[in-house]
């Protein structure tokens, strides 16, 4: 009984840390998908406001309004047109106190018109 009662908070300790783990990969997979849906708008289309838009579809609606997004678009057939997203992201687990990261991306794509 005593063993349990020293292992079973360090499983508890670990398996939080997975958990939170995987849910910022998870968010980071979802960034860098946005990242991508923007730079194909970018490089199709000569406002960028459509590529914003396109990256704040792409996120689920909590996320999208705390993602900040840029566009970098040249108006020559062939240049890079480029997307940059980054999200704040803060640990739900008290065991990180509260710590923060920001979740980036970035996509680039070829100017086609």
């Amino acid at each position: 009984m005593a063993e349990f009662a020293i292992v079973l908070p360090l499983v508890l300790v670990v398996l939080l840390t997975s958990v939170e783990l995987v849910a910022v990969a998870r968010m980071q997979l979802e960034v860098t998908q946005a990242a991508r849906e923007g730079a194909r708008q970018a490089a199709t289309n000569v406002d960028p406001a459509t590529a914003v838009e396109a990256v704040r579809s792409a996120l689920p609606p909590d996320l999208s309004a705390r993602a900040r997004v840029s566009v970098s678009r040249p108006h020559r057939v062939g240049a890079q047109a480029e997307v940059r997203v980054r999200l704040p992201y803060r640990f739900a687990s008290a065991l990180f106190g509260g710590l923060a990261v920001e979740l980036s991306a970035r996509a680039v794509m070829r100017v086609e018109l």
